[in-house]
């Protein structure tokens, strides 16, 4: 599984530490992390948490990338804009509980974390910890396991329900502000990871059209 990594202006200056502590956890699983940044707080793209909804729409939709781990500094924001796109399925996750029954329950393709709102001693420690329940087994399989069958019931309905209350994402993009969408898309290594890993042609054209 390839899982995309990016951080908001206000939460830059974690990039190292998340980025170390997913690494940590998932690479022994056998996972990818690719880091689409923000790296710095000093970045030259400076994404906000609108432009992290924009930039996880375009990664998940194109296969680019398999799940997202994004937040902000109440991770509120950065689940919104998510949320307001097609193909994405984004939870709020403060603590490893969240992020087990989050995978479990909803079976989603991607996180927003507070990286601000009690980030303290021990943060670096929960995030390991978060990632571990949230990829320790295979997403989807109910929790509790008696409330399994009601719950994948419920996840074919909402999957069902996005289908009609979205628009197509290379609608979107065509459609929306040029520069908003732009500086999405502006990160100092996106083309060269986004263009290798996209699996949808069309797409692809039409995010080298805006850049």
């Amino acid at each position: 599984m390839k899982i995309a990594l990016i951080n908001e202006n206000s939460q830059a200056a974690k990039n190292g530490i998340i980025e170390k502590a997913l690494k940590k956890v998932v690479e022994p699983m056998g996972h990818t992390v690719i880091n689409y940044g923000m790296y710095s707080a000093e970045d030259k793209a400076q994404l906000t948490y609108v432009q992290i909804g924009i930039l996880a729409a375009t990664l998940l939709n194109s296969g680019a990338a398999d799940y997202v781990i994004t937040g902000c500094g109440t991770g509120e924001g950065a689940m919104l804009a998510c949320n307001s796109f097609p193909g994405v399925i984004c939870g709020h996750v403060e603590d490893p509980l969240d992020a087990y029954t989050f995978a479990q329950i909803n079976d989603g393709n991607a996180i927003a974390i507070p990286f601000a709102k009690g980030f303290g001693w021990g943060g670096d420690l929960n995030l390991e910890y978060i990632f571990e329940k949230l990829f320790c087994e295979e997403s989807g399989q109910g929790y509790p396991r008696e409330r399994a069958v009601p719950e994948k019931r419920n996840k074919k309905i909402l999957d069902e329900l996005k289908k009609v209350t979205y628009r197509d994402l290379k609608d979107i993009l065509k459609e929306a502000d040029r520069e908003l969408v732009r500086g999405a898309f502006a990160g100092e290594h996106f083309a060269e990871y986004f263009f290798a890993d996209c699996k949808d042609d069309a797409l692809a054209e039409i995010v080298k059209g805006l850049l």
